[in-house]
């Protein structure tokens, strides 16, 4: 349902924080709002929902430009400092942002490399500093990063040559291979969080095209589409992913892995979406203006793309932002298990594959982190999804 300036709005109950009610006591003129303009302040009172919305937003802009949050390129590497401890920086007056330099020991009896901090050593950090080259949104070459190692500094104060390579700055630690994770999570989040979005594009094209069929059309063809969407739905993911995973071609490049992956996250995850499109076709299918629009002349493909859709538009947007956590998931766990993508793609799945060996995770626990980024997006997908959903119906009290 669509409102406009002619819709008459209910009266509030005592103490009921719709939106018609907030717009009130905002001293707004309610008989000119249209139904957007209502969920919109709905939601700007779900302060868990705007904050993931913030939260997102800042991922987002993370992955966008990876190459200057991050202090290294996903594939830089030292391997004389493999399975680092994270390194936090430090503040103070006298040397300012900075990390304490490490040492790196062996155990001679279990062999285990080990750090250990040099207090009389001191790393000079800095904001926008120069580092590895990189395509700033693959257009302009720079070398600045927003955070990281200040060569100068530290070659003026150790008085190195100008060759001479800095110690590292691991802010969540190293893998065995000498890699930042952090550095690797910022340029995995690229992928991670573009698939859920890619994913969600697919799945809306299939699931409302087919469901809008499936609920105007009826009949025969509604009954196809409903048992192929049964028949899909009854299939059990694992096994399924397993079969892609084993005629996905090695030799396939990180493009061509990314493309296969979102396909099939999408293939299986419109039937949801489908049935909540098919449900609300049927109800609004026979109200007076679509028989209007019918009479009229009116196509089929219009009646339902620009009359039946747009009247429950708000549901199909809830549907598909609580949809991403699980193509997210679903991305991790065929990265995880080696059925998606590969190296030397990263993403937060293909570095998960770090610790399917329990001894590694117990020895360096850090090599987890990329499950604390995951958790945090799929959360805040989760409370965005709750208040747009909440604030989908403005006229609630709930």
């Amino acid at each position: 349902m669509t409102l406009s300036a002619q819709t008459p709005l209910p009266p509030d109950e005592p103490g009921s924080p719709s939106a018609v009610a907030t717009a009130r006591a905002e001293g707004l003129d309610t008989s000119v709002l249209t139904q957007w303009q209502l969920i919109r302040l709905r939601f700007r009172r779900h302060k868990v929902a705007l904050f993931s919305l913030y939260l997102l937003f800042a991922l987002y802009l993370l992955a966008l430009f990876a190459g200057f949050f991050a202090p290294y390129s996903q594939n830089w590497r030292n391997v004389d400092y493999t399975n680092c401890h994270p390194l936090i920086p430090r503040f103070s007056f006298t040397e300012g942002f900075h990390l304490l330099g490490v040492e790196r020991h062996r155990d001679p009896v279990t062999l285990r490399a080990a750090y250990v901090v040099d207090r009389d050593d001191a790393v000079p950090l800095g904001f926008f500093v120069p580092g590895e080259p990189y395509q700033l949104l693959w257009l302009v070459e720079t070398r600045i990063r927003f955070f990281g190692v200040d060569e100068q500094a530290w070659r003026e104060q150790t008085g190195a040559p100008a060759d001479a390579e800095p110690p590292p700055f691991f802010l969540l630690g190293s893998d065995r291979f000498g890699h930042d994770i952090f550095s690797r999570i910022v340029h995995g989040s690229r992928i991670s969080l573009s698939i859920g979005l890619v994913s969600i594009v697919i799945t809306f094209l299939i699931g409302v095209t087919l469901g809008g069929i499936s609920g105007y059309v009826g009949g025969l063809t509604d009954n196809i589409i409903q048992r192929g969407i049964e028949i899909i739905a009854s299939f059990p993911q694992l096994p399924l992913w397993l079969a892609f995973g084993a005629l996905m071609p090695r030799h396939w490049t990180a493009l061509q892995g990314y493309f296969a992956i979102t396909v099939l996250l999408s293939l299986l995850g419109w039937t949801g979406l489908a049935r909540v499109v098919r449900g609300k076709i049927l109800s609004l299918r026979e109200e007076d203006y679509a028989v209007a629009a019918r009479l009229i002349g009116a196509s089929h493909t219009r009646i339902i793309f620009r009359h039946l859709l747009p009247g429950f538009s708000s549901h199909i947007i809830v549907s598909l932002t609580l949809s991403v956590p699980g193509m997210i998931l679903g991305e991790t766990a065929l990265s995880f298990l080696g059925l998606g993508l590969r190296p030397p793609i990263v993403s937060w799945g293909v570095m998960l594959q770090d610790c399917m060996n329990m001894e590694v995770v117990a020895n360096y626990p850090w090599l987890l982190m990329p499950v604390v980024f995951i958790i945090i997006t799929v959360l805040a997908f989760n409370f965005l999804g709750d208040g747009l959903r909440d604030a989908a119906d403005p006229y609630s009290g709930r």
